[in-house]
């Protein structure tokens, strides 16, 4: 019997949000689809979450993944750039949760160790890698959606190991995971 799952990997952005997609047949990658969502032509903050969380249900109703993991922010200088950040994760999160979907977050170094055995690598050592591991014949010009497309290998080599990030199975498990924040 063929065991099956598709793994959409986001990293969040409110200029640019990067997708990517993989399928696993029998512990075995192959690539589906990486994208970015272009949001710096909207002005309105609050329209580019829409955007976001209406492109992430998109992704989820074309092609059904089973999981997803997501790129957790980092802590930088401009704490007005980390909360818009926030937001867009979010949203993100928010979408594949209104669909149960489990969510894995992790932390950019995570991810650039798990693809290329360095935590401090760069956008493009992270995107050549990729591209022979899945043996992509181009990459973007905007190394974002390769990004997201770590997120979800990632997930792939780290499936089975007991993962530092949060994962949540659905709002109930968020809601039980995060008590102190709801209120009552």
């Amino acid at each position: 019997m063929t065991k099956e799952r598709i793994i959409l990997g986001i990293d969040p952005g409110t200029t640019i949000m990067g997708f990517g997609l993989i399928k696993i047949v029998n512990k075995k990658m192959e690539f589906l689809q990486l994208n970015e969502l272009q949001l710096s032509k909207y002005d309105n903050h609050y329209q580019k979450l829409k955007i976001i969380f209406e492109r992430t249900i998109e992704l989820i109703e074309t092609h059904h993944p089973d999981e997803i993991a997501i790129e957790a922010p980092f802590f930088g200088k401009n704490v007005q750039s980390m909360l818009k950040l926030g937001r867009a994760q979010g949203v993100a999160m928010a979408a594949g949760l209104s669909r149960d979907i489990p969510i894995t977050e992790y932390e950019p170094k995570k991810i650039k160790m798990a693809i290329t055995g360095n935590g401090n690598a760069s956008k493009e050592q992270v995107a050549k890698m990729l591209q022979q591991l899945l043996g992509l014949k181009e990459l973007p010009k905007n190394l974002d959606s390769t990004d997201g497309l770590a997120a979800a290998v990632c997930h792939f080599f780290n499936s089975g190991k007991i993962v530092a990030g949060k994962s949540y199975s659905g709002w109930d498990a968020f809601v039980k995971q995060n008590e102190e924040r709801v209120k009552k």
